[in-house]
């Protein structure tokens, strides 16, 4: 194989240079990590922990830092909003508002009027009205029924259950819930049941603290899906929670004396977030800080993508946010694991400040850790000097161009027809800002072969040239540009 002299390569790229108005196709391709807010404790990573062996004080103690665990001394009811329906009906309840009605009947509730509830029976006659709360209690658990809502169906229900009629007559269906059987209601929707017992008694302590540290305020105090946190009240109750329930009854996490929020989401991606970086606007908290998630592998979404889409498709999902025609996303904030907190949408127009949140909303990502990159390349041909310093045939040299003057690449090999016409493939890969490493790929028999390898420019534009007749591409952190045929 003839190799080339780096002088005579790069006057050789200059002869085949083609005009900057050449054509590209581009993609946009989204990749990321974690799935969920990045705040507090990681439950996958909970779960890696206790296969490890590690206690949950262990784990508390690593996602919760500086704080203790400490015993609450009450149990406060907890309002839980299940349903919000034009009615509700149940069985199960022995009194209604002191009103002794069967617990082996089915009975509705109705709104009837500004905050009037009427009682009805399977026939549908109206018992009797009352002011809300229509309250519904019992020696056994309140089976409501109906189907399901935000992922809360009709299931049996410990506690009382409350029915509010609204103001724009609609009717909350809401379980009042003493705190403990509350949270046997929580562990098993929100952990697998088959998780180590560390896992899970440290999702029941996370668990209890966040139901008396938050509250939506008016008629109820949490949600029964992730607004709050999952509950599914008897369904949820397998022996294995149970038993990290009662391992843990009255645990709290505390910090300086007092209990606090303990965030808590599915997949870190290996690392959690600063709670002002992911809920832009609220301050810090110095239980809430970004830490090492080693064992968070186990999750099916500590690495997910790439998601690929035109750059059209891409700015029909940001709509307002794109000015004139979208090029595409440059972060210009990351936090400490790193997810996004701020970044640009940029047009040709101009660019329009965002935060992570936003662009996950927007483009249904599962978490803010997101790359955000265009990869685009153009192929141009042009004939070859009348003088090639040769004496004719086909040479194959080992070549490779970083941004616009190329290189001598010993890892790869482009192929270079001096007599036939020759080309080169140019673009852009990400949103970057220092030289990243590229790799030019023929299709050859059906299989793409690296040909060639070299490096862009500071920002991210690469150019391969003397390249004979072909179908190309460029490939870039697992990533390829559009197909290329010179």
């Amino acid at each position: 194989m003839q190799r080339t002299t780096t002088a005579f390569l790069t006057a050789l790229l200059i002869a085949v240079t083609v005009s900057d108005g050449a054509r590209a196709a581009s993609k946009f391709v989204i990749r990321g990590a974690g799935f969920g807010h990045g705040v507090g404790m990681s439950q996958y990573g909970a779960d890696g922990y206790a296969q490890h062996g590690k206690s949950y004080q262990f784990i508390l103690a690593h996602y919760y830092a500086g704080t203790t665990l400490s015993p609450l001394g009450t149990s406060p009811t907890i309002r839980v909003l299940l349903q919000t329906r034009s009615r509700a009906s149940f069985t199960g309840g022995s009194s209604a508002s002191g009103r002794k009605i069967d617990p082996t009947a089915t009975y509705s509730a109705v709104p009837v009027g500004l905050g009037r509830v009427a009682l009805r029976n399977a026939a549908g006659k109206t018992l009797q009205t009352f002011t809300s709360p229509l309250v519904i209690t019992g020696s056994a658990p309140i089976q409501l029924l109906g189907a399901a809502e935000n992922g809360v169906s009709g299931g049996r229900y410990r506690g009382a259950m409350e029915f509010y009629a609204t103001a724009v007559g609609s009717l909350e269906s809401i379980n009042a819930v003493g705190l403990e059987d509350y949270v046997r209601g929580v562990v098993g929707a929100e952990s697998p049941p088959s998780w180590p017992a560390a896992a899970l008694a440290a999702q029941a302590v996370a668990a209890r603290t966040y139901a008396i540290t938050t509250s939506i305020g008016g008629d109820f105090d949490q949600y029964a899906d992730t607004r709050s946190q999952m509950y599914r009240g008897v369904a949820a109750e397998v022996p294995s929670t149970e038993a990290a329930v009662a391992a843990t009854r009255g645990q709290v996490v505390t910090y300086g004396g007092q209990p606090v929020v303990t965030y808590f989401f599915s997949t870190s991606g290996g690392r959690t977030e600063n709670v002002e970086n992911s809920f832009i606007g609220t301050s810090p908290r110095p239980w809430l800080r970004s830490v090492s998630d080693p064992y968070d592998g186990v999750s099916p979404l500590h690495r997910w993508g790439p998601i690929t889409m035109s750059l059209a498709a891409a700015a029909r999902k940001l709509r307002g946010d794109v000015q004139g025609t979208f090029r595409g996303v440059d972060v210009v904030q990351r936090g400490k694991s790193p997810r996004v907190v701020y970044a640009d949408v940029v047009g040709s127009k101009g660019r329009v400040r965002v935060t992570g949140p936003h662009l996950a909303s927007a483009f249904g990502l599962d978490d803010t850790w997101a790359t955000f990159n265009v990869l685009t390349a153009s192929g141009q041909t042009k004939n070859p000097p009348t003088s090639t310093g040769t004496s004719g045939g086909t040479t194959t040299t080992d070549t490779s161009g970083g941004g616009s003057t190329g290189g001598v690449s010993p890892g790869g090999q482009a192929r270079v027809a001096w007599v036939a016409q020759r080309g080169a493939v140019s673009g852009r890969v990400g949103w970057v800002h220092r030289r990243q490493r590229v790799a030019l790929q023929e299709l050859m028999a059906g299989r793409w072969r690296t040909i060639a390898r070299g490096r862009t420019d500071a920002s991210g534009h690469y150019r391969f040239g003397l390249l004979a007749s072909g179908v190309y591409r460029v490939r870039w952190r697992g990533d390829s540009t559009p197909v290329v045929r010179l």
